[in-house]
C-alpha cells in the first residue's frame, strides 16, 4: 500500500496549526476553520482529534510553555538573602518565560484569563513555587511571588512601552516636558531593535525583573 501524501492529523498537529494561525491573524484569527484551511483538510476532520476551540486553546498553552525552560529552577535553593544562589536561576527562567511569550505574543489574550489546565503549564508552576519553597519563601509567599512574575512576563511580553510614543521628543516638549526628556534621556542610551544591545522595553523589564528579586531576598531576610 502506498504512503498518504498527506502527514495524518494529530492533536500536535492541529495545535502546531492553530499556533501559526494565531501568531499570524491574532487571537481573533483562530476558529476551526481557520486551522483546517491552513491544515488543508475540512474543519469536520478536526473534531476527530479536538473537541472544539477550548481544546484548541489548551494545545496552544501547551506548546508555548513548553518553550519555556524549567532547568533553571532545578537548582534554585538557599536562603542567604539577595546573595543567595537562588537568585541566578531565577533570573534565567523568568528571562526565558518572557521570550517563550515574546515569540508567541497573540497567544496572550487567550491565555493570561484562562484556567491553567495544559500539562506543561501546570509543570512550570510546580517547578516555579517548588523553586521558591526550597529559596526560603513560605507557601503563602510564594504563590505570591508566582502571580507578580506572571504579571511581570505577560505584562512585559503584551505591551510595547516604547511603540506609544511614535512623536519626536520635540512635538512632546510643549505639554509634556517630563515625557519629553525622559525619552531623549533614554534614547541617549542607545540600544533596541537591530542594534544587538537592549532598549527602554529590555531595560525597563530588567529593572522591574531586579526590583522584584530584591523584593524577594528582602521577605527571605525578614523572615
Amino acid at each position: 500500500m502506498g504512503r498518504p501524501t498527506r502527514a495524518l492529523l494529530s492533536r500536535e498537529i492541529i495545535a502546531r496549526a492553530a499556533l501559526d494561525v494565531v501568531d499570524e491573524q491574532g487571537s481573533d484569527g483562530l476558529t476551526m476553520r481557520a486551522v483546517a484551511d491552513r491544515l488543508g483538510v475540512k474543519a469536520a476532520s478536526l473534531y476527530n482529534h479536538v473537541s472544539g476551540k477550548d481544546e484548541l486553546i489548551d494545545g496552544l498553552a501547551e506548546l508555548v510553555n513548553a518553550g519555556i525552560d524549567l532547568r533553571p529552577l532545578s537548582g534554585t535553593s538557599g536562603t542567604s538573602g539577595s546573595g543567595g544562589d537562588w537568585r541566578p536561576g531565577l533570573t534565567a527562567y523568568v528571562r526565558g518565560y518572557r521570550a517563550a511569550f515574546l515569540r508567541h505574543p497573540n497567544t496572550i489574550a487567550l491565555l493570561a484569563r484562562r484556567r491553567v489546565e495544559a500539562e506543561r503549564q501546570l509543570l512550570g508552576y510546580e517547578a516555579l513555587l517548588g523553586a521558591l519553597g526550597r529559596a526560603g519563601l513560605a507557601p503563602a509567599d510564594a504563590a505570591e511571588a508566582a502571580a507578580a512574575i506572571d504579571y511581570l512576563v505577560l505584562g512585559s511580553a503584551l505591551e510595547t512601552f516604547t511603540a506609544g510614543f511614535t512623536r519626536s521628543s520635540a512635538d512632546y516638549r510643549p505639554r509634556y516636558p517630563a515625557l519629553a526628556g525622559a525619552l531623549e534621556a533614554s534614547a541617549a542610551r542607545g540600544g533596541g531593535p537591530g542594534t544587538g544591545a537592549p532598549g527602554l522595553d529590555e531595560r525597563g523589564f530588567e529593572l522591574a525583573l531586579r526590583l522584584l528579586l530584591d523584593g524577594l531576598a528582602a521577605r527571605l531576610a525578614a523572615a
